[in-house]
């Protein structure tokens, strides 16, 4: 009883002891299971951590980038603006290189003598542009020649084409003392005062049939021939010599003979200009032949001064014009003014010449005083204020020798300044007035 009593508290032990210790393994399970899903829940919150930082820095690092390139493109474009702005600036500086204001101050202006003129539209006349010579009438001239043969010298040393002389003036003496023939005067004396004895002679002769008349009328001429020779050589002879003498006043036009040289009877040595009214003969090319017909006056600036003159001032006429070439060689057609004489033109000097045609209206022009040449470009000085100017750039048109026409670079209204440009082209070496731009 007691044997089955304790075997069966030993099942009831042993099923109890299998029942506590299958729930602790159980719960052992559950909590290795609990544990191992936490652990799994750590880790893949570790990875999710690890995923959103590096998702974060990944954000952070596109963001940077996105900042970096966003910045880069804002530098870029800002460069590119400053770039292009700068470009624009070059390109505005080129366009308007010279169109920088230029300080010149009151003072200065004074002292350089500036002038300006307010441009306006006017009639500008055609122009034809030539070269030409000044000559004399060909009858206002007149030529002094040897009366005898011998060695010429010049009354006065210094005499020289140009000089003033008036009629009868003592211009050269002719002596021919030292001449191995002899002196040609003294000759013609002695043959005169021979020729005269013997037609004396014959005068007698020839009442008592002496001599007959045939014979007497050649004495006769000879003696007339004689007294002719030497009258002619005596007229203005002076102890050095015959005296050449001027036969009109005006100016000693040209020498044909040097002093001390050889001359014989009747060989030019003078030329003397009456100068009260002068010719100006220019050469015209064939191309401009059609234009020669509107022609109808002239300015002209001689080769020996910068002075232009003006045939409209001088009360200055067209002469003619030539229908043909003045020679077959040149194939140029003339074209000749004549004009009173101001006192300084030279006779025989060459010349610049601009033939005026019919005027255009509306042209802007301007002295041509106002220009400054650099390496074959032409500016002028534009004043903008009382003491700041312009350099420009202009294209030029016709000129008629005081004025050139403007094509491109200025407007009517401006004011130009015509004398004084060079002195302000100086000032805008050292001082200017930039326009100024903001950045």
């Amino acid at each position: 009883m007691n044997r089955r009593i304790q075997t069966l508290a030993c099942v009831c032990a042993a099923l109890i002891f299998a029942a506590c210790g299958g729930k602790q393994g159980n719960h052992a399970h559950e909590h290795s299971h609990e544990h191992h899903t936490h652990t799994e829940e750590h880790h893949a919150h570790e990875e999710h951590s690890h995923d959103e930082h590096a998702h974060e820095e990944h954000s952070h690092a596109e963001h940077n980038h996105t900042h970096e390139a966003h910045s880069h493109d804002e530098h870029a474009h800002e460069g590119h603006s400053h770039e292009a702005h700068a470009h624009a600036e070059e390109a505005h500086g080129h366009d308007h290189a010279h169109g920088e204001g230029i300080a010149f101050t009151k003072q200065q202006a004074v002292a350089a003598g500036l002038k300006v003129e307010t441009v306006t539209k006017a009639p500008f006349s055609g122009v034809i542009k030539t070269a030409g010579h000044i000559q004399a009438p060909k009858g206002n001239e007149a030529v002094v020649v040897a009366t005898s043969a011998g060695v010429l010298y010049y009354t006065d040393p210094s005499i020289a084409e140009g000089l003033a002389v008036g009629t009868g003036k003592a211009l050269a003496g002719i002596s021919a003392k030292k001449l191995q023939d002899g002196d040609p005067l003294l000759k013609a004396k002695l043959a005169y005062e021979t020729a005269l004895a013997e037609y004396e002679r014959a005068q007698r002769l020839v009442d008592d049939k002496i001599v007959s008349a045939k014979e007497f009328e050649q004495i006769r001429l000879r003696y007339e021939t004689a007294k002719t020779t030497y009258e002619g050589q005596a007229q203005g002879m002076t102890e050095k010599g015959a005296s050449l003498t001027s036969p009109i006043s005006g100016y000693l036009k040209q020498l044909l003979v040097p002093n001390g040289a050889y001359v014989e009877v009747g060989q030019p040595v003078a030329v003397i200009t009456q100068t009260r009214r002068l010719q100006l003969k220019a050469e015209v090319s064939e191309r401009d032949y059609a234009l020669l017909s509107k022609v109808n006056a002239a300015n002209f600036r001689p080769a020996y001064t910068d002075r232009l003159y003006k045939t409209s001032e001088l009360n200055g006429r067209l002469v003619a014009y030539g229908k043909a070439a003045a020679d077959e060689a040149s194939h140029y057609i003339p074209v000749t003014f004549e004009f009173d004489n101001v006192g300084d033109i030279i006779a025989g000097s060459y010349a610049e010449v601009y033939l005026l045609t019919s005027p255009e209206e509306g042209v802007i022009a301007i002295p041509v005083s106002a220009l400054t040449e650099e390496q074959g470009l032409y500016y002028i000085y534009v004043q903008l204020c009382e003491e700041e100017y312009e350099k420009r750039g202009v294209t030029l048109g016709r000129r008629d020798g005081e004025r050139v026409e403007i094509l491109h670079g200025l407007h009517g209204g401006e004011r130009v300044v015509t004398q004084g440009a060079y002195q302000v082209k100086l000032a805008s070496v050292t001082t200017a007035i930039p326009h100024g731009h903001s950045h």
